[in-house]
């Protein structure tokens, strides 16, 4: 219940960039969906952190610049403003950064998995910790955000295929 993890320097140093969560933090979840498209559609948009606010609710982009490793942004989740820095930005492959919210800190990462078929398998993990997390913040509800997270990444991406098989 006490465990606030290790700082978010060394989170994001020992944990985000090596391309892993913190497996000791109080919540730690992993999510996935199955979409039907390759992973460099699926990469258009979820490396595309500006169009977030246009297909998944209740998100907000403050501030980004370029999505390389390194690099800080700023966004809101249902209007609580969230300080994140990308840790691996692999193409077609992994976006994963580290953020704070005030005593918590989490890591975030998208795997993109190619499936034999031409479609991707997308898995979300996330560590989030700080103190009394327990008491503030369910696993569940953490589930559920990342499976309507997916959700409306995949019906994104499927909207933006079918946009782009409409123009002539």
């Amino acid at each position: 219940m006490f465990y606030s993890g290790p700082s978010l320097d060394v989170l994001h140093r020992d944990y985000a960039e090596a391309g892993r969560i913190d497996r000791r933090a109080p919540l730690v979840t992993s999510s996935s969906i199955v979409v039907d498209a390759a992973p460099a559609e699926v990469w258009e948009v979820l490396a595309d952190l500006r169009s977030w606010p246009s297909w998944a609710s209740g998100i907000r982009i403050v501030e980004l610049g370029e999505v390389l490793p390194g690099r800080d942004f700023r966004w809101k989740m249902n209007g609580v403003t969230l300080r994140s820095r990308f840790a691996v930005v692999k193409p077609e492959r992994e976006l994963t950064w580290s953020g704070s919210l005030l005593l918590y800190r989490a890591v975030d990462r998208h795997v993109l998995e190619p499936l034999e078929d031409g479609r991707t398998r997308v898995v979300v993990e996330e560590s989030l910790a700080g103190p009394l997390l327990p008491l503030l913040y369910r696993e569940a509800t953490l589930r559920s955000n990342h499976e309507r997270w997916l959700g409306d990444l995949r019906s994104a991406v499927l909207s933006r295929a079918v946009r782009g098989q409409a123009r002539p």
